[in-house]
């Protein structure tokens, strides 16, 4: 059987809302993470581990902003010549050109 808390979320009237897990699986995950983490209910499991996933979601930085510092010193280095046909390039050191 599935458990019911009651949450911090209010509907308009501030009623508090019911956290509803349906899932099976989900639930004793839950369970697992509120002992793991010595957690007072689901729902203060549920909030640490979203809160986690976004702070480390946020602390991740994008692919672009990684590579900038190589794509910076591939510009400031010269060599990036556009005006090569690296397909041509390419063949004749492969023998094919």
């Amino acid at each position: 059987m599935f458990t019911v808390e009651y949450n911090e979320i209010k509907d308009s009237a501030n009623v508090l809302l019911p956290l509803y897990i349906r899932d099976k699986g989900v639930d004793e995950l839950a369970v697992k993470v509120m002992k793991a983490i010595g957690a007072r209910s689901k729902t203060d499991a549920v909030r640490e581990a979203l809160l986690a996933k976004l702070e480390s979601a946020r602390a991740q930085t994008s692919l672009l902003e990684r590579l900038q510092p190589i794509l910076d010193g591939v510009e400031r280095s010269g060599c990036e010549n556009r005006s090569v046909d690296m397909k041509h390039f390419m063949d004749e050191l492969w023998g094919d050109g």
